[in-house]
C-alpha cells in the first residue's frame, strides 16, 4: 500500500459527502471494535441528515465473526430498511395472499419467520421482529416480548408527558424513559392485593430535560401515570382467544 493512496484516502472530503446523501442511513458499530473506534461512527452519524439511526452492537467484533451477531445485525438491518423500500406493485397474486393486505389501525397480526422463536410483528403498514435471546434458545433476531410491553408504555409515557408540556407551554425539551421488568414476590409489596406468590413489577424511570420549575416536574410525573398504556395495564383486562 503506497502512502500516495492513504494520503488520497485521507483527503476525501467524506463528511460533506455523507451530509450530502440525502438518503436513509444505519449506522451500526461495536463498543469492543478494535478496528474502528467508536468516534468514526459518531462523526458519520452527526455528519449525515435525518432519516438516520445509530444502533450499538455490544460485545461483537468488527467483522461480526459470531454468528449470533452476524444473525442479529442482519435482522435489524432488514427491518430497518424495510420501511425506506417501496411497497411492493400490487398484483392479484398479492391481494390474494392472506395476510399481504395492509392492516387496519388498531390490528397487530404475528406471523412465524425462520428460527426458534422468532416472529414478524406487524402493524399498519410497519414490521418489527420478536425474539428470545440466545440464552434461552432463540436467535436474538428483535425485541423479547416483555421488550414490546416494555417499549409500548415508555412510547406511551414519553409521547402522554410530551403532548401534554406542548399543551401547557412548558419548557421540556427532551423525555427519556427507562423500564425494567422483574417478578417480585407479592410479600414484598406493601400496596398489592394479593399476597401470596410472585407478581411481575415495572419500575419506570422518567428523566426530564428543560429548565422545568419543581412544580411541573412534580404534575408531570403525574401525568406519566396517565398514559393509556398504564391505564391499561392497571386496569383489569379481557382476553378472548378465538381459533380462525
Amino acid at each position: 500500500m503506497r502512502r500516495e493512496f492513504l494520503d488520497d484516502v485521507a483527503s476525501q472530503p467524506q463528511a460533506e459527502r455523507i451530509h450530502a446523501l440525502h438518503r436513509p442511513l444505519l449506522v451500526l458499530h461495536a463498543p469492543g471494535d478494535t478496528i474502528v473506534g467508536v468516534d468514526n461512527a459518531r462523526r458519520i452519524f452527526e455528519q449525515a441528515l435525518h432519516p438516520k439511526s445509530f444502533v450499538s452492537l455490544d460485545d461483537a467484533d468488527h467483522l461480526l465473526n459470531s454468528h449470533s451477531d452476524a444473525t442479529y445485525a442482519a435482522g435489524l438491518i432488514a427491518a430497518w430498511a424495510k420501511r425506506y423500500l417501496p411497497a411492493p406493485a400490487p398484483s392479484s397474486e398479492v391481494a390474494s395472499t392472506p395476510g399481504a393486505e395492509s392492516l387496519p389501525v388498531g390490528v397487530v397480526r404475528v406471523s412465524d419467520r425462520s428460527g426458534n422463536f422468532a416472529v414478524n410483528v406487524e402493524a399498519g403498514r410497519h414490521t418489527l421482529v420478536s425474539d428470545e435471546p440466545v440464552g434461552v434458545g432463540g436467535d436474538d433476531l428483535g425485541l423479547g416480548p416483555y421488550d414490546l410491553l416494555l417499549g409500548a408504555l415508555g412510547a406511551c409515557t414519553a409521547m402522554t408527558l410530551r403532548l401534554y408540556a406542548r399543551h401547557k407551554k412548558w419548557p421540556l425539551e427532551d423525555v427519556r424513559v427507562t423500564l425494567t421488568h422483574a417478578k417480585i414476590h407479592a410479600a414484598d409489596c406493601a400496596e398489592c392485593e394479593t399476597k401470596e406468590g410472585k407478581i411481575d413489577r415495572i419500575q419506570r424511570t422518567v428523566e426530564l430535560a428543560g429548565p422545568l420549575d419543581a412544580p411541573q416536574r412534580a404534575r408531570l410525573l403525574e401525568i406519566a401515570d396517565k398514559c393509556p398504556v398504564h391505564r391499561t395495564l392497571k386496569s383489569e383486562v379481557e382476553i378472548k382467544t378465538l381459533l380462525s
